[in-house]
C-alpha cells in the first residue's frame, strides 16, 4: 500500500518490515517520542521472534529508502491489535500514520481476523483523532490492568 495519490505513492510506499530494520525501528520510536525497553519486549530477540510471527504485519514507510514510519500488527487468532503507530517529526501531517494503520488493518484481517483495536492513552490525542478518523470507534469501556513478570518488560 502507500500513502495519498500520484507522486505521493511514489514517495512513501509501504513494505514488510525485515530483521535488518530493528535498529531504524528503534531509532524512529525514540525519534517519535515512544517509551522503549530494549531489554524487555522490543529487544532485538523478541523482536526477530514476534517478526517470524507476524511478519506480513510488521511495516515500515519509507521516504527515499528511509524507514520514515512503522506499525506492529498482532493478533490472537480472534482479535488484531495496531502497535507502535509512529512517524519520525520531519514526516508528520502526510497521512503516513492513517496509510500505515490501515495497511495494517487490512493485513489483519485478510488473515481472517474481524476484530481490530488499538489501545490509545488518553493524552494521546493525535492518535485518538486519527483512529475516529479511520472509523474506529472507542466503545468498549475499559481498564488497563497488567502484572509483569520483570520489570524490564
Amino acid at each position: 500500500m502507500n500513502v495519498g495519490s500520484g507522486s505521493e505513492r511514489r514517495r512513501y510506499p509501504i513494505r514488510p518490515a525485515q530483521a535488518d530494520d530493528y535498529d531504524t525501528i528503534i531509532d524512529v520510536w525514540r525519534r517519535a517520542g515512544l517509551a522503549i525497553s530494549t531489554t524487555g519486549r522490543e529487544s532485538r530477540q523478541a523482536f526477530d521472534l514476534q517478526l517470524s510471527q507476524f511478519s506480513g504485519l510488521y511495516l515500515v514507510a519509507t521516504a527515499e529508502d528511509r524507514i520514515v514510519g512503522t506499525v506492529l500488527g498482532t493478533h490472537d487468532q480472534r482479535k488484531g491489535w495496531i502497535n507502535r503507530l509512529a512517524v519520525v517529526p520531519q514526516y508528520r501531517r502526510r497521512g503516513i500514520a492513517a496509510a500505515l494503520a490501515l495497511a495494517c488493518d487490512a493485513a489483519i484481517r485478510a488473515e481472517g481476523i474481524e476484530i481490530v483495536a488499538a489501545l490509545i492513552e488518553p493524552d494521546n490525542l493525535s492518535s485518538i483523532a486519527l483512529f475516529e478518523k479511520l472509523g474506529y470507534l472507542a466503545d468498549v469501556p475499559a481498564r488497563y490492568f497488567r502484572k509483569r513478570s520483570r520489570t524490564d518488560i
